[in-house]
């Protein structure tokens, strides 16, 4: 009876064990978005990770045939660099700028062939460093806009359409009923793209481009 009982409960704690891996391993990405939060919530602007159809809709702008690289804001735990991605663009294609170093570490790992640089994008010639002149056919956007002051916005929303191919687009998320940032007649126009309702919270896309 005793060997029964031991037999049952080590049976018991391995199913246990087991369950808790897999559920660390199937959170990973939320667990480590949540931490970051906490200890950068100004650079962190959502509740939690960008959802699967979001990023797709994000992505669908991308090119993969276009000569010109993607320039990536705030990739975070790595979703919307993966619908990139999983467009055909070659991840030596795709340069994508974040600001956590942790964040940077696991995609760097997650994606060893793209170009992940460590830095703020609120400063792209440094961050970009030797490809600051590099021109790029799109942007795609994560960065949480509204936690930051217009003029901010403004700057890096200019800095960006500046180095886009002409008339392509800069995609942006809000979870506001605005656009983060108005059109500036002559500077940039705003539309918006899409209502990603399968998101949480639900979110709105606006794509800039600059004035041809």
């Amino acid at each position: 009876m005793r060997r029964a009982e031991v037999a049952a409960n080590w049976l018991e704690r391995s199913v246990i064990n087991n369950f808790a891996r897999k559920l660390r391993s199937r959170f990973a990405d939320e667990l480590r978005f949540l931490a970051n939060a906490k200890a950068q919530p100004k650079t962190i602007g959502a509740v939690w990770p960008t959802g699967s159809v979001m990023a797709r809709r994000m992505a669908s702008i991308v090119d993969p045939h276009a000569k010109l690289p993607v320039l990536e804001l705030g990739p975070g735990t790595g979703c919307i660099t993966k619908a990139i991605l999983a467009r055909g663009l070659a991840p030596e294609k795709l340069f994508a700028v974040e600001y956590s170093a942790e964040f940077v570490t696991e995609l760097k790992l997650r994606f060893p062939k793209a170009n992940i640089l460590a830095g703020d994008a609120f400063n792209l010639d440094d961050t970009l460093s030797d490809h600051r002149d590099q021109k790029f056919d799109c942007a795609v956007s994560a960065l949480p806009l509204l936690n930051f002051p217009l003029a901010m916005r403004e700057h890096l929303l200019a800095d960006v359409l500046g180095r886009l191919a002409a008339g392509r687009p800069m995609i942006q998320f809000s979870y506001g009923p605005f656009a983060p940032v108005a059109a500036k007649p002559g500077c940039w126009t705003v539309e918006r793209y899409d209502f990603v309702l399968r998101n949480i919270p639900p979110a709105r896309l606006w794509l800039y481009r600059k004035p041809v």
